[in-house]
């Protein structure tokens, strides 16, 4: 077993998961994961700058992060930095501040990267499935962009578009500084027509059709995962692998996109960081699975994170 640690820094959250890994087996053993929201995209669509009170967030994250590592004796970091710090003039600022808290500069990946990252997280446990029928398509549906990946053991074809929760609340449904409490008709419609416009690009480069099962990846999916199974607490647990049907993923977004906000902050399951971007993560996850006629989707809590911890290993 070797002991390592990867932190996934994207538009909406930071990861960490320490885990002891053998890869002779394929085994990888959970010894601390958890996920702060710090909204480092906050406000890049629209200034293409990390703001500074953002930036202060996701390092406070870092240095309680790196005492979790020092805890557990990891012996390998691999930090990845996704789509908001890929988009921002000052990133430099960024890496810095890593540097100096946790001793490694973050890699700030493409999105094929990311995607290759995501497809080993999500399958791994997965290949060899009998019960799954392939090509896998695996979605990760993150803050500031949605990664498309399809293949079997190994990855066929992968794409990353700039859609994702927080990316599509901040273009289409704030109005005067605040998210719209609900959203508009015509801000939907707007949000829809962006985010098809974007499944259009993905499918240029991956076949999004050929796909056979649909595998979900992300706070979005799996927070429509727990409201599905009327959790009364987040679970990981009885997220992972759960299955939910096209129509309860649908009846989910249409009660997301006409609640309010502390209609939405009421769901127990709900982290609080999400209430005010669940609406657009689940529209968006709707509009895939009606674009490849998905009857259901597989929801995985293994993702991007679980595959970093693999390339370390």
């Amino acid at each position: 077993m070797t002991r390592v640690a990867a932190i996934d820094c994207g538009t909406n959250s930071i990861r960490l998961l320490v885990a002891d890994c053998d890869p002779a087996t394929g085994e990888l053993v959970d010894l601390d994961r958890r996920m702060t929201i710090v909204r480092l995209g906050q406000g890049v669509d629209r200034t293409g700058r990390l703001a500074p009170e953002a930036l202060e967030r996701t390092f406070a994250a870092c240095r309680e992060y790196a005492a979790v590592i020092k805890e557990h004796g990891a012996e390998r970091l691999r930090f990845v930095a996704t789509s908001a710090s890929r988009d921002a003039e000052n990133r430099d600022d960024f890496v810095r501040g890593v540097l100096d808290i946790l001793g490694v500069e973050p890699e700030v990946i493409t999105g094929d990267q990311e995607a290759e990252f995501s497809f080993t997280g999500a399958t791994k446990e997965l290949t060899g499935s009998d019960h799954l029928a392939r090509p896998y398509l695996v979605v990760d549906i993150g803050g500031g962009s949605t990664e498309f990946v399809v293949g079997d053991d190994h990855v066929r074809a992968a794409r990353s578009v700039d859609v994702g929760c927080v990316r599509m609340t901040e273009r289409h449904l704030v109005q005067d500084g605040a998210v719209s409490d609900p959203p508009t008709a015509a801000q939907i419609t707007a949000m829809r027509a962006d985010i098809e416009a974007a499944l259009d690009l993905a499918e240029q480069t991956v076949p999004l059709r050929e796909a056979r099962t649909l595998v979900g990846l992300a706070g979005s999916v799996t927070t429509v995962s727990a409201i599905a199974q009327e959790l009364p607490a987040y679970d990981s647990a009885a997220i992972h692998h759960s299955r939910i049907s096209r129509e309860r993923v649908r009846e989910i977004t249409e009660w997301l996109l006409r609640s309010t906000h502390a209609e939405r902050a009421a769901v127990p399951s709900m982290h609080p960081g999400r209430v005010d971007v669940i609406a657009a993560g689940a529209l968006v996850l709707l509009s895939i699975m009606d674009r490849i006629g998905a009857e259901e989707v597989v929801v995985s809590e293994h993702d991007i994170l679980d595959g970093i911890a693999w390339s370390v290993a």
